[in-house]
């Protein structure tokens, strides 16, 4: 089989498209080159292969069988061709090491993912990983979005079911430190499918009203009451009504580690996360006081404006999601934006037992770019789907997406 050529310069044309692809070829033992590497990336922060890519293909490539050309640090052309599927993987514990602190632990998990869910066996016993690498870096989410917010959305509409422990948190601010997580995934089962399940039926708008609001702040210990004062204050201004709650107030041991995560729920199940990772400058244009007060309320400001979009995830929801929706059976729908989520309520049930026609507001999109609604991360992951999963089905402006219901045997 010849590879599926991808530029890697299109569209966000960063590692997101490196690690779905290659994530997606393993999976489905397709051969992928990607070209031009994280081409998007050239100047600060560099083009290539970094070493959480490596880290990450590496793993693939050794319980894939695969042959790889290109697979370094820095690498700007890349062929994997995996020969093993995922119902041959036999060890069931693995120890997945970055050979820097500062690669993120939580994007070679992203990369493996799809091969690891679906690597289902007889006794349907869990694949066990303990990844080490950065849990609080920039570039990535942190370990607590992926557990308040991303890993939570997977098990309640498909069904996913990873148990998960931060052992170490992992820092790429002030003095280097290597992170530890401890993963028991849960793969599907041999020959079954992924299945969305929708949440139950709301009336929009109410459906957006902000009930709760979690806060986790990771800071140094002597500004906790601080933070904890004036994340009170900004987010009663927002939300006058919802209750806050502090889920992590931790010491982060060093002026230079700042982590502030804001989930926001509402009745209707929905969760929107916001945070904030950053270091307090050495030099203040005033005081110290001042500078937690405006990182507070801009943090703030940006989670009531994701909120008020009218949406059911929020932007970095929307592509984590992507794949997850492609290989899944039926239709799935994660809309951001009033406009699209009006007719959200019932329209799975709905496309399911209707035609879909060019002529319909159900017309399929054309998948040959990155294409629809949302970040450029969002678009681009529904293009590189697209390419690796050619049967699945984009539509209104690809918020609605119809899987191609993708089982091992």
């Amino acid at each position: 089989m010849e590879p599926i050529v991808l530029d890697g310069r299109t569209g966000e044309g960063g590692g997101q498209l490196v690690r779905l692809a290659c994530g997606l070829a393993a999976l489905t033992c397709q051969p992928v080159t990607i070209q031009h590497v994280r081409g998007n990336r050239r100047g600060g922060r560099g083009g290539g292969l970094k070493v959480q890519h490596v880290t990450s293909l590496s793993w693939l490539a050794k319980v894939t069988d695969a042959e790889v050309h290109g697979l370094a640090v820095g690498s700007e052309n890349l062929t994997f061709k995996p020969r093993r599927s995922p119902a041959e993987l036999v060890q069931r514990n693995f120890e997945i090491e970055a050979d820097t602190d500062a690669a993120s632990a939580l994007l070679i998990l992203q990369a493996i993912f799809p091969y690891v869910l679906f690597a289902g066996n007889d006794t349907n016993e869990p694949v066990v990983l303990h990844i080490y690498g950065g849990t609080n870096v920039h570039w990535s989410l942190s370990y607590e979005y992926f557990d308040q917010v991303l890993m939570p959305v997977f098990e309640e509409r498909f069904g996913v079911r990873v148990q998960r422990e931060l052992k170490t948190r992992g820092w790429n601010l002030g003095p280097r430190s290597r992170g530890h997580i401890a993963l028991a995934v849960h793969p599907v089962r041999r020959g079954e499918s992924l299945k969305f399940m929708p949440p139950p039926r709301f009336a929009y708008p109410s459906s957006y009203q902000v009930l709760r609001v979690d806060a986790s702040i990771i800071a140094p210990r002597a500004s906790h009451e601080t933070v904890q004062e004036e994340l009170g204050r900004s987010l009663g201004q927002v939300y006058p009504d919802a209750e806050i709650h502090f889920e992590i107030v931790e010491d982060s041991g060093h002026d230079t580690r700042w982590s502030i995560l804001l989930v926001a729920h509402s009745p209707g199940g929905i969760r929107w996360g916001r945070d904030s990772l950053f270091s307090m400058p050495k030099k203040l244009k005033s005081t110290r006081e001042k500078f937690i007060q405006r990182a507070c309320a801009r943090l703030c400001e940006a989670l009531y404006e994701e909120t008020t979009l009218g949406g059911t995830v929020d932007e970095f929801l929307q592509d984590q999601l992507v794949a997850v929706q492609a290989l899944a059976e039926g239709f799935s729908t994660f809309p951001r934006g009033r406009i699209s989520s009006q007719s959200t309520d019932g329209l799975v049930e709905k496309l399911g037992t209707i035609e879909v026609r060019d002529d319909t507001g159900t017309r399929k999109e054309k998948t040959h770019e990155p294409f629809g609604n949302g970040s450029t991360h969002t678009t681009t992951a529904r293009w590189v789907a697209s390419e690796l999963l050619p049967g699945a089905e984009f539509h209104q402006e690809g918020d609605t997406v119809k899987g191609v219901g993708f089982c091992v045997l």
